[in-house]
């Protein structure tokens, strides 16, 4: 066969099999066999390898994986993947829906329902009708590039066939299908391994793993759900659906748009049943209001819109015996009891642990030894006793008392005024607090020193190595290489040895020195102040500059921060009055950290100052990025969403119609990109 032969039969071999894949999963249709879809796949397969000059990104060869991922790349998102509020009852669901009529000043809106299915949030980036990048929900802000394993999942375009946009964005569920799972299960069981715990968690971990062809042999799935981007013109979420419906993309038919909360209301109670009978598991109902104009005037909160929430079920109960009760100790020594349960299945898993969470829930409950318990998961999640059944149990049963001293250093717990948890105090000495500090310090969000794990941390403290987190600093590779230490496995129930080769070493030390360059705010967030999370860490290293000021800042300074309550500056407070903690700091800068805020580049003029902008469209002479630098530079401050209390709407061209009339309708002052050069020009 010649090349040109060759591209001809693979261009047709191409069309054969994407015709089919569309039949199947768009129409729900098989005009061939499975076998006889996989003879096809295996000619283009071994026509590629024959000629692979002719071998495109978008092949469906590209199905059956074959690459592999050593490291999954950090991606920023260009829409931050924001959650959702949840709510448990219908009364509930009617308040927010009164929240919505206010919101909006009017009863005239619709809303669009869907089945919230339990999977894994991914996002995907088309150019030019190619998907180009498929990246995880991680925190929000960025995730993990996973596109070599989601070009696997045979309901994800690779090209789409009609004329789209030149880029855009949309977003969906992977899951794990109800069958395909008990096939993977019924395999492992097989082979002997271990069942797969439960169907969203398998679809994750399938999503991360560095062979694709794995990941394409466990055959997920995916819906879509969400249409992002420039330009778009469509004015509803439902008129997006149905345009993602005519790309290609396979879309759950369970969808709905309501007319009123009552219809919604109808479209849950429907449901509660009946989706038991749908391929994947699901936990609820997510309900948006479907004109795009109405949720862009009600907006978001600092972690969700305004617009959309999730209508969870009633989680699915069951009941079997508590055999003991075991205390784990946090970081921060909050002691928190847990139910070892005699295992029962519940909503697809085995459950045999669930979290008790203080002292006052155990004397709520009045728990005794070997009760009958009703067991639950909230949210269908996390596994939580509901009740007792007392009329088992058993005359000679004993109460459950809750520990007075900590179960892994022995110190006496505290309890503070108003607050349900106890507490070792024993910050320095109790091992879980000091392993748990460290693995903070260096996770993802804070640190990111990647190459050190629970193990390896447990085995440095082990040898002396290390006491707290400012020790990793003095770590060699010479300590490190060869190092030896002792693991734990669950599966076996026993001990073994494992030892840091020569590359690890390398890695980690890498790791280490890499971590230096991490920004004020993450090395902030990073030290484990108590209540001080990302959020609140970024808002403290922008508002005092350097660790200096915030150490030195009292409580009145401490609560001027905006969003900075009583509670906070009290554990700040008492975090730098500690001279241990003074010590590991001052050990942390002598090693190099950033203890502050980036020096921002002198400002151009202050023209701008108090005075508010959002930025919308295309422009000539500024990027968006460059034009919101140079609004910051002369005093102005760039905000995302149009409000009464905006000055200026800078217009480019193809801005969005909904802005400019949001923008129209409040009187806000519309500018061109040349008034604003003429502007902080003076």
């Amino acid at each position: 066969m010649t090349s040109e032969e060759a591209l001809k039969e693979i261009k047709r071999l191409s069309e054969v099999i994407d015709h089919h894949n569309y039949l199947y999963y768009q129409e729900s249709k098989s005009e061939i066999s499975d076998y006889e879809f996989d003879q096809l796949l295996q000619q283009l397969i071994a026509l590629e390898a024959d000629f692979p000059e002719h071998k495109s990104e978008d092949s469906p060869s590209q199905r059956v994986g074959g690459t592999i991922t050593k490291n999954f790349d950090t991606v920023v998102h260009t829409y931050p993947m924001l959650s959702l509020g949840n709510t448990y009852s219908k009364e509930e669901l009617m308040e927010w829906d009164e929240r919505v009529k206010k919101g909006l000043g009017t009863d005239d809106y619709s809303y669009f329902c869907e089945m919230k299915f339990d999977g894994v949030a991914l996002s995907l980036t088309y150019e030019n009708g190619l998907l180009k990048r498929a990246v995880t929900r991680g925190d929000g802000t960025q995730g993990d590039d996973v596109t070599a394993n989601a070009k696997t999942i045979r309901s994800i375009p690779l090209r789409l066939k009609k004329e789209v946009p030149e880029k855009f964005e949309v977003r969906g569920e992977v899951f794990f299908p109800k069958h395909e799972f008990e096939r993977v299960n019924a395999e492992r069981e097989d082979l002997g391994e271990e069942r797969l715990a439960n169907p969203r968690n398998a679809a994750s971990g399938t999503l991360k793993m560095q062979n694709s062809s794995i990941v394409a042999s466990r055959k997920l799935d995916c819906y879509l759900y969400y249409l992002l981007g420039e330009n778009l013109n469509v004015s509803s979420h439902s008129e997006s659906i149905h345009r993602l419906e005519d790309w290609g993309f396979h879309i759950s038919q369970t969808y709905k748009k309501c007319s009123s909360i009552e219809a919604v209301l109808e479209y849950i109670n429907y449901w509660e049943t009946k989706r038991h009978e749908l391929p994947s598991e699901t936990d609820g109902v997510v309900i948006k209001v479907d004109s795009i104009h109405q949720q862009n005037e009600l907006g978001f909160t600092a972690k969700n819109p305004r617009w959309a929430i999730s209508y969870k079920y009633k989680a699915e109960s069951a009941s079997t015996v508590l055999e003991s009760v075991s205390y784990q100790v946090g970081r921060t020594g909050s002691v928190t009891p847990v139910a070892n349960l005699k295992p029962v299945l519940l909503a697809g898993t085995t459950v045999k642990r669930a979290s008790l969470h203080n002292a006052n829930e155990i004397a709520r409950l009045d728990l005794h030894l070997g009760d009958t318990v009703f067991v639950e998961k909230g949210g269908e999640i996390i596994p939580k006793i509901t009740g007792v059944d007392t009329a088992q149990r058993l005359a000679v049963s004993a109460p459950i008392e809750y520990i007075n001293h900590c179960p892994e250093c022995g110190t006496e717990l505290v309890r503070k005024e108003g607050e349900a948890n106890h507490y070792c105090p024993n910050t320095d000495g109790c091992p879980p607090q000091i392993q748990g500090k460290i693995e903070h310090f260096i996770q993802r969000k804070a640190m990111d020193i990647d190459s050190l794990g629970s193990e390896t941390i447990r085995g440095l403290l082990d040898h002396g190595l290390i006491h707290n987190y400012a020790d990793i600093y003095d770590l060699s590779f010479e300590q490190l290489n060869g190092l030896e230490f002792k693991t734990f496995s669950e599966k076996k129930g026993d001990f073994s040895v494992r030892s840091i080769r020569e590359k690890s070493a390398n890695n980690i030390i890498k790791a280490i020195e890499i971590s230096k360059e991490t920004p004020f705010e993450r090395v902030l967030f990073a030290l484990g102040i108590r209540y001080v999370g990302q959020t609140v860490a970024e808002k403290l290293a922008q508002h005092f500059g350097n660790i200096e000021a915030l150490a030195s800042a009292d409580f009145e300074a401490l609560i001027a921060v905006p969003e900075i309550g009583e509670r906070i500056a009290q554990s700040v407070l008492a975090f730098f009055e500690d001279s241990r903690n003074r010590a590991i700091i001052d050990k942390l800068n002598r090693a190099g950290l950033r203890f502050e805020v980036e020096q921002i580049a002198e400002a151009a003029s202050d023209v701008l100052t108090d005075k508010t902008f959002v930025i919308s469209g295309v422009f000539t002479e500024y990027s968006r990025d460059d034009l919101k630098e140079a609004i910051k530079a002369n005093g102005g401050k760039v905000v995302s969403s149009i409000s009464a209390k905006l000055d200026y709407l800078v217009a480019g061209d193809k801005m969005g119609p909904a802005k400019l009339e949001k923008a129209n309708k409040l009187g806000i002052n519309i500018i061109s990109e040349a008034e604003f050069i003429q502007m902080i020009n003076g």
